[in-house]
């Protein structure tokens, strides 16, 4: 699975390249190939972020990639404000 995902990522990102340089090219004559390479290209763009994000994900959780850094909530202090820290 997680090879397919890797492709469907490379290939959405190959057709963002390809269709939103077809977008900007395009003669402003003909909007109808415009709208639909523009259209084409945000398809490609959105699924290859899933894709990229589906990967980063799995990829800390099998260990492959090192969790980042993150601060735990402690449950004593959990929505209260110290009034120590205020005054």
């Amino acid at each position: 699975m997680r090879k397919l995902i890797a492709i469907a990522n490379v290939i959405a990102w190959g057709g963002f390249w390809a269709f939103g340089y077809l977008a900007l090219t395009t003669q402003p004559d003909d909007t109808v190939q415009m709208v639909t390479a523009a259209v084409l290209a945000a398809l490609g763009a959105g699924v290859g972020m899933l894709a990229y994000f589906w990967l980063v994900r799995h990829s800390e959780e099998t260990g492959y990639a090192k969790k980042p850094n993150r601060a735990e909530k402690r449950d004593e202090d959990a929505g209260e404000v110290n009034r120590d820290v205020l005054s």
